[in-house]
C-alpha cells in the first residue's frame, strides 16, 4: 500500500473519526464547507459517488480504510495535524443496502456519525427539482452547479419554479420521511449526533 499522509510531529495527536450521513439537497455541502474551515479537519466529500467503491461490501470498506488510515488524497488535505477525518455518504450510496455490516466497521473503528438531514422535506423535494432540471439545461454558461457561490448565480436558478404532482405529493414525502426514520433505527448503535438543517 502507499502512504500519501505523514504525520510526522502529529503522532502524539490522536485523529477522530467522522462519517456525514445525510441525502442529497439536506445542506450537506454546506456543513462540510464549514467543518474543512478548520485547518485540523478533513472532511473529503462524497467519495461514494462514484458506483465502483460501492459495488459490494469489500470496496467499501476498502475505501472507508483510505480514509481512515489517512492515505486518501483530496483537497481537504491539510498541512497541519489532523485531528478528524472523514467523508460524506448519502443514503443511496450503497449505504442502506449494507447497513449491518457498516455499524460494525464504525463500531470497531470507533467513527463517530453525524446524521444531517432537512427538517422540511417539501422545500428538500423542490430543491431536487430544480437541481435535477438545472442538471439537463445547465443554465449557468452551459455548466451545471449543484451549489452556487453567488446571488448572480442564485437569481438566475431561482427563476425557474419546478411543478409538484399533488397527487402523489404526500405519499412521496411520506415515503422520504420513512427512508429516512429507517436508516436512523438501524444506524442507531453507533456513536452519532443527530441535525436538522
Amino acid at each position: 500500500m502507499v502512504i500519501l499522509f505523514c504525520r510526522k510531529e502529529c503522532t502524539c495527536t490522536p485523529v477522530r473519526f467522522f462519517a456525514i450521513i445525510s441525502s442529497q439537497r439536506s445542506g450537506s455541502g454546506w456543513f462540510e464547507t464549514l467543518l474543512n474551515s478548520h485547518i485540523n479537519v478533513s472532511s473529503n466529500g462524497e467519495i461514494f459517488s462514484k458506483k465502483e467503491r460501492r459495488i459490494n461490501i469489500s470496496s467499501i470498506i476498502k475505501t472507508m480504510d483510505m480514509v481512515y488510515n489517512l492515505d486518501w488524497n483530496s483537497s481537504a488535505s491539510k498541512n497541519e495535524c489532523t485531528a478528524a477525518a472523514g467523508f460524506k455518504w448519502m443514503l443511496n450510496q450503497g449505504l442502506v443496502a449494507n447497513q449491518a455490516a457498516v455499524v460494525d466497521y464504525f463500531n470497531q473503528r470507533g467513527v463517530s456519525v453525524i446524521f444531517l438531514f432537512r427538517r422540511n422535506l417539501l422545500r428538500q423535494m423542490v430543491s431536487q427539482l430544480a437541481n435535477n432540471h438545472d442538471r439537463y439545461l445547465k443554465q449557468l454558461k452551459g455548466k451545471h452547479k449543484a451549489h452556487v457561490h453567488t446571488k448572480d448565480e442564485a437569481n438566475i436558478l431561482a427563476k425557474y419554479k419546478p411543478r409538484l404532482n399533488t397527487t402523489t405529493l404526500m405519499w412521496s414525502l411520506k415515503q422520504a420521511d420513512d427512508y429516512t426514520r429507517k436508516a436512523l433505527e438501524n444506524l442507531k448503535s453507533v456513536r452519532h449526533i443527530t441535525l436538522y438543517y
